[in-house]
Parts: C-alpha cells; sequence; structure tokens
C-alpha cells in the first residue's frame, strides 16, 4: 500500500486539513490496471472529524477493492465554504495523480457520513456553479465527482435539522446563508448518481434528511439507491465492533450490510 498525506491550505482553512491517500499499488501479477477511488469526509457535525468514520472506513473500501482517500477538513471557527473549498482541492489533486497512482479518473466518488455528508452533499450540487472552480484555479472536469455515497447525512436546515451542524458551519453568517445550505433545495441536473443509507430511529439527524434530498433527486432525474434500516443510533460507521465508540451502542447486524451494497453500487456505477 502506497500512504501519501498531503497538506491543504485554502481561503479560512484552520492549521491541519489534510488529504490521506491509500492507494493500492499496481501489480504485474494483478490483472487490474487501475482501480476507481472514494474520498471520505467523516462526520462531527463541523466541530470535529470523526476517526470512527475516517481509516477504517477506507481500509474497508481498500478491502473491497477500491483505493481511498480520508479528507479531514476545516471545521468551526472555519465556516462555510472552506471546507468546500478543501474538498474541491481534493479531488483535483487525486485527479492529477490518477495516472501515478492508476487511478480511474472517471471514477472517483465522495463518501460523506453525517456533517460529512452534508459537505459531500453540498459539494455534489455546487460543483459546476462556477465559484469553486475560479476560488481553487482549476477547470470543471479538475473537480468533477462521479458518484455521492451518504451515510445518515445532515441535509435539512429545516423542520429536521441537526441544527448544531450548521450553526458550527455558518457561524456568524447563519441568517444570511442558512437557507443556502438546505440541500433539499440545491439539487440539480449536475448532481452525480447517489448512494444512501440511514436508520429509521436515528435520533440526531432523523431519517427525513435522507427522504428529503431522495425526493429532491427523483425530481431531477438523478438514479439513486436509498437504504432504510429500522434500528439503529446516528453515527454507526461500519456498524459493527470495529467502530464501537466508547459507548458501545453501534454495534448493529442488520446495517453491517451497507458496505457490500455500496460497493456493489460502486461496481455498476
Amino acid at each position: 500500500m502506497i500512504y501519501e498525506k498531503i497538506s491543504l491550505k485554502e481561503k479560512g482553512s484552520q492549521d491541519y486539513p489534510n488529504l490521506t491517500l491509500y492507494i493500492q499499488e499496481y501489480s504485474d501479477d494483478i490483472a487490474i490496471e487501475k482501480r476507481p477511488l472514494i474520498i471520505i469526509c467523516p462526520g462531527g457535525g463541523y466541530e470535529y472529524t470523526s476517526d470512527r468514520e475516517a481509516e477504517p472506513i477506507a481500509l474497508s473500501f481498500m478491502a473491497k477493492g477500491f483505493h481511498a482517500a480520508v479528507l479531514r477538513y476545516s471545521v468551526a471557527p472555519s465556516i462555510y465554504p472552506t471546507a468546500l473549498l478543501e474538498l474541491g482541492r481534493s479531488i483535483a489533486i487525486i485527479r492529477s495523480k490518477a495516472t501515478e497512482y492508476h487511478i480511474d479518473k472517471d471514477k472517483i466518488a465522495v463518501f460523506g457520513a453525517s456533517a460529512g455528508g452534508h459537505l459531500a452533499a453540498d459539494f455534489a450540487c455546487e460543483w459546476k456553479d462556477g465559484f469553486i472552480e475560479k476560488e481553487l484555479g482549476v477547470s470543471e472536469e479538475d473537480i468533477r465527482p462521479n458518484g455521492l455515497l451518504l451515510a445518515y447525512p445532515v441535509i435539512t436546515s429545516g423542520k429536521f435539522a441537526h441544527r448544531g451542524s450548521f450553526v458550527n458551519l455558518l457561524g456568524d453568517h447563519y441568517d444570511e446563508l442558512v437557507e443556502k445550505v438546505s440541500l433539499e433545495k440545491r439539487v440539480n441536473e449536475n448532481v452525480p448518481p447517489v448512494f444512501m443509507w440511514h436508520t429509521f430511529t436515528d435520533g440526531s439527524v432523523p431519517v427525513e434528511n435522507s427522504l428529503l434530498f431522495a425526493s429532491a433527486l427523483r425530481e431531477k432525474n438523478i438514479n439513486t439507491e436509498l437504504h432504510i434500516f429500522p434500528v439503529g443510533g446516528h453515527g454507526l460507521a461500519l456498524a459493527n465492533k470495529l467502530t464501537l465508540s466508547h459507548h458501545k451502542k453501534e454495534d448493529f447486524e442488520q446495517v453491517v450490510v451497507w458496505i457490500d451494497l455500496a460497493t456493489t453500487w460502486l461496481n455498476n456505477l
């Protein structure tokens, strides 16, 4: 495995943002010429980035045959659109390394969990608006996401909002921008195909977040696969013992299959 950590510094960035690449080394003994890559945006309410939703998920996707990357993006006191720019830069960096690392540049997908899901979904809605490429000095093609994967995502700033995520994301600009970042209102024809899952009993980010996003995707005819599992709280990560928190409430046999479902979806992207 090739392991590379790349520092990121965009307008408004904190000192710590970085992109960590987990690359499966090319071998003449293996028939695979190039592999898709999944960029992982951990959750944390735009207050921190969760370790449980970072490297364990990256390594699990690697075991399924993908390259992976983890984005540790800026959180509060950094505000919108800093993390969005860091994600755009990350995609551009990865695409620039496609030949070197045998990455399929037409299969670069973004995965986000919880508030990381908001970041990933926001990028999927805004990548072609022009301001990201202008701020980064790159082309649309450099930052184009080919797929979007979401786990219990923060989506809406309305009735079913995880309010703390939006307070952290917007800071003093909350009143000005809170409607703009309610993503069920931002879906457009440029959003790539979507895979997402949620649990019916999520008490922190209600399942309505995924339902509202799925409905908006349907209206724009964006191909979408949605799974709603009957039990499980928030922040399940892999939903097994490997990513248990100290509360030990994230082990759900019914939910563990999500990564296999996501793999099948990715293989058909």
